[in-house]
């Protein structure tokens, strides 16, 4: 349309209609559609709903049902917050679908996606931790409901999205650092597992291969074949998990390992990240040599590697600034 982008609309369809609501902005646009509502008149018929009556509607518009005013209340699946002083640079990427166990919708992949691109283009951001909103559940995989009403095609685009999405987390320039209270699935009371097999299916995106990367192939075989949950201590055994903290503490570790990366140099951290997950896929040390050079000479002329040698010299912490 010709309207402004300050101008937001709202459209609400049904079967047989299509209503719009306009909430206006200072650009002093007049509005295009004389069906388009005050957001006074339509705070009045929210209040309405949650009173349990009818509001009335403005002259030539339609009331809005209720189930449309709980999708519009809806919180988003995905959140992003940077925390403040002084803990700056961290960042806190929440997942927000407590009712269904954070299982992974479409819309909750691509909030994802789109969270990630955000991290990935902050310059302040040094550290991600990722949580769940809920209690007892990190994640618990996908969304099963949605996907039976996919079609085959429909669920090999989604597995084939979501395979992306996770490369895409990985692929970020700087540490995440999951923080799991309960299930983590397809402390002490965390437990994670693979069970897809139990579905007829096999971990779709990534498990095959990031798993025996981690654990060696024999282990991965076994949990991935059996779908059994292993507990936070055989988690930290296996390599799975860096700790074991009791229940209600994972949050403040986490934090705690954020807060310590945050104090080193950013570039440097991040060069390490890299030479650590391109070295591992290469075929020979040789060439993981050669890819922890690369990173190397990518410091050499940084501000902060020199703000390091003069910090150590003067016997004071030093003071990075990411240049």
């Amino acid at each position: 349309t010709d309207e402004p982008k300050c101008c937001s609309v709202l459209v609400l369809k049904w079967a047989d209609r299509t209503d719009s609501i306009a909430f206006n902005c200072s650009c002093h646009y007049p509005p295009r559609a004389s069906r388009m509502r005050s957001p006074r008149s339509f705070l009045a018929a929210v209040s309405g709903h949650l009173a349990g009556r009818q509001a009335p509607a403005a002259p030539g518009h339609h009331s809005l049902p209720v189930r449309t005013l709980q999708t519009l209340a809806q919180r988003e699946p995905v959140r992003l917050k940077k925390l403040s002083a002084p803990d700056t640079g961290i960042l806190e990427l929440t997942l927000e679908r407590p009712e269904v166990k954070n299982a992974i919708s479409w819309e909750l992949m691509t909030r994802l996606r789109g969270a990630i691109h955000k991290i990935e283009a902050d310059a302040t951001a040094k550290v991600v931790l990722v949580a769940s909103s809920g209690p007892g559940v990190f994640c618990a995989g996908a969304d099963l409901k949605e996907r039976r009403h996919m079609s085959s095609s429909h669920v090999k685009e989604y597995a084939n999205s979501l395979r992306s999405t996770f490369s895409y987390f990985e692929a970020l320039s700087i540490p995440t650092i999951a923080v799991i209270e309960g299930a983590a699935l397809g402390g002490e009371n965390a437990t994670l597992g693979l069970p897809e097999t139990g579905l007829a299916i096999i971990p779709g995106a990534g498990g095959t291969q990031r798993l025996p990367r981690i654990t060696g192939r024999s282990r991965a075989k076994e949990l991935i074949f059996t779908g059994r949950r292993c507990d936070a201590t055989e988690a930290v055994l296996m390599g799975l998990a860096n700790y074991c903290v009791p229940a209600g503490e994972a949050y403040g570790k986490a934090l705690e390992l954020a807060r310590e990366m945050t104090k080193k140099g950013p570039l440097g951290v991040r060069m390490a990240k890299k030479a650590i997950d391109q070295g591992m896929e290469v075929a020979d040390m040789r060439s993981a040599l050669a890819v922890e050079g690369e990173c190397y000479e990518q410091l050499l002329h940084t501000q902060d590697r020199l703000e390091g040698l003069a910090a150590f010299a003067d016997k004071r912490e030093p003071v990075y600034t990411g240049e």
